[in-house]
């Protein structure tokens, strides 16, 4: 099986088909497109035709460049047209019934030698492969979308396939500028593997009405860094599609996290797919139109809303990091800003941690050094919390503690005068049980901010079923004024992001305890397949081993769902003291400060 790979087939000609056949035929390849809808074949040769004009006209290649790609690129209805090649790539529809067909057919066709590649990303190779004469020869090839630009592929091993037919293809991924990981066989693979949970439970979440579609995306993008909202993102991949991959995932592990939301069986068989039908969770301009158009989902403006609270000045009480950043942009904002901390000298120290925050905000060109005095002077730094007594809006942001945030609003509904609206920066706790400690449950609401507080802009509104409405009214608008996003949600474990990110996590624990995949593979394959700013591990041990096992026991706690409880891994790492970034060790060591 030692072959050169020079000449490959393509068989499917869709926009993954196409786009592998453009990887293949810039990189010197003779490329054979096989598709039997004549329409599809023509799509192809435009795409690549397009595709290759720009880059002349980005002067990455030349007109002589482009012609010898164009040459190298042939189409053909028969499967009989991949004889000649080395390797066949099959990206058909989803169906065990339709690939199978195409490896059986191959069977007769191609070389003995050659290798057949799968591109599924929800099917078992191995069943696929137990259906070819030389099951030893097929493996996966999953390339991600768009193939031109995602550079991760994963080659997919069965326990038939061969070491050869692996080498060969892998270094095929690699000569494409790839970067190629080596996975076993189960329904999703790394990277699906772990997506396609998240966007389930994203999906069900919006489901049950927890929070909009629009402020579940915007939460994850802003609050994550990910390039796509998981809604959107679902539109993109195609709901059907979606669907066949959780139905695959859902039958090997039986967890109720992959158990498809019944919104996408529902969306699915109305004929409501995403982008390709122009409407999925989001209305589209047209089918294959990525723009979106208001429909009667779209927030409006409401002018029957309740007005909000006066807020001219606001108190922050700690003394962490994040406590003096939310002061800080309270501060660039222009309100007056009263920073409490237990004792004088833990308040200035705060203090003088934001002035540092704000001279390396000038050095950067930022802000100027008039902004910076401004937002400095507008902060007075004080040892007890009876310095709230006349501020409009307290904001509590110390220990993620519930007996020590509900002693401190106990605290505070003693010290702020009536009117002043309590607000709560937890991430995981339930803030109805802080709302309680005072004898205003009425005036208190979550107002969860990310870290770095002066730059992330998502705030997650958190309003109980005691909340006021001109209470909700003033929290949202105090996140404008500080130019902050804010999205509404229920006060229930993890909110938006917490909810949706920490069983993310904890999936990817459970692959390195499986010995699915590697650390430094999973990471890959979520950088470079689903555009994550970190790998899972990455996060983990800069967010700290022993916040992430806290918040995972909450969210089990909450929702008793099996799927939700912390990986071993995780409770044993925190148990050794191994608890990321900050101790010098987590899932990886790191050089002590």
């Amino acid at each position: 099986m030692d072959t050169p790979l020079s000449t490959i087939a393509v068989v499917g000609l869709g926009t993954m088909g196409t786009g592998i056949a453009e990887v293949l035929a810039r990189a010197g390849h003779e490329v054979i497109g096989i598709d039997t809808s004549d329409e599809a074949a023509r799509r192809a040769v435009a795409a690549l035709e397009a595709a290759t004009a720009r880059a002349v006209r980005r002067e990455r290649i030349t007109e002589e460049e482009r012609s010898d790609v164009l040459a190298r690129f042939r189409t053909f209805a028969d499967l009989r047209a991949a004889a000649e090649a080395e390797l066949v790539i099959e990206v058909v529809p989803e169906s065990y019934e339709i690939k199978q067909q195409v490896f059986r057919e191959l069977d007769a066709i191609v070389s003995p030698t050659a290798i057949l590649a799968t591109g599924t990303n929800a099917l078992s190779v191995t069943r696929l492969a137990a259906e070819s004469l030389h099951p030893e020869r097929v493996l996966g090839l999953h390339f991600f979308n768009p193939a031109p630009a995602m550079k991760l592929v994963e080659v997919v091993s069965s326990v038939l396939t061969a070491p050869p037919a692996v080498e060969a293809v892998t270094a095929l991924a690699r000569s494409l500028g790839k970067e190629p990981v080596a996975v076993g066989d189960r329904p999703g693979f790394v990277a699906d593997g772990l997506l396609f949970g998240y966007l389930n439970q994203a999906a069900a979440m919006y489901e049950a009405s927890y929070a909009s579609r629009e402020d579940i995306d915007a939460a994850m993008k802003l609050g994550c860094g990910l390039p796509m909202g998981p809604l959107a993102l679902l539109d993109l991949i195609g709901i059907d599609t979606a669907r066949t991959v959780l139905e695959a995932m859902y039958a090997e592990s039986r967890d109720r996290l992959h158990a498809p939301a019944p919104v996408l069986r529902q969306l699915s068989e109305a004929g409501l797919t995403g982008r390709k039908s122009g409407r999925g969770f989001y209305t589209y301009e047209g089918p294959g139109s990525k723009t979106v158009v208001p429909d009667a989902l779209t927030p409006g403006d409401d002018g029957a809303a309740a007005a909000g609270r006066a807020v001219r000045s606001v108190g922050v009480a700690g003394s962490g990091t994040m406590a003096s950043g939310i002061a800080e942009v309270f501060a660039k904002a222009g309100y007056d800003v009263v920073l409490a901390a237990r004792g004088q000298e833990k308040a200035d120290i705060a203090k003088g941690r934001i002035a540092k925050s704000l001279e390396r905000s000038v050095t950067k060109g930022r802000l100027t050094a008039e902004a910076r005095d401004a937002a400095l002077a507008r902060i007075t730094a004080a040892g007890s919390l009876d310095a709230f007594a006349d501020v409009d809006l307290a904001v509590e942001a110390v220990a993620e503690d519930l007996a020590v945030k509900q002693q401190l609003f106990g605290t505070m509904d003693k010290v702020c005068r009536p009117g002043a609206v309590l607000a709560t920066t937890t991430s995981s706790l339930p803030v109805v049980a802080i709302a309680r400690a005072t004898s205003r449950p009425e005036d208190v609401i979550g107002m969860h901010f990310f870290n770095p507080a002066p730059a992330m802009k998502l705030v997650e509104v958190v309003r109980t079923v005691l909340t006021a409405d001109d209470v909700h009214a003033t929290v949202r608008e105090v996140c404008g004024k500080v130019r902050k996003h804010p999205v509404d949600c229920g006060d229930r474990a993890g909110f938006i992001v917490n909810a949706l990110l920490f069983p993310y996590l904890n999936n990817a624990i459970k692959m390195v305890e499986e010995h699915y995949a590697t650390l430094d593979d999973i990471d890959a394959a979520m950088k470079l397949g689903g555009g994550y700013p970190m790998g899972p591990f990455e996060l983990l041990d800069v967010v700290g081993l022993d916040v992430s096992l806290a918040i995972e026991k909450v969210l089990h706690s909450e929702f008793r769902d099996p799927g939700l409880a912390p990986a071993p891994l995780l409770e044993h790492l925190v148990a050794a003291g191994c608890l990321g970034r900050k101790t010098g060790r987590g899932f990886r060591e790191y050089a002590r400060r």
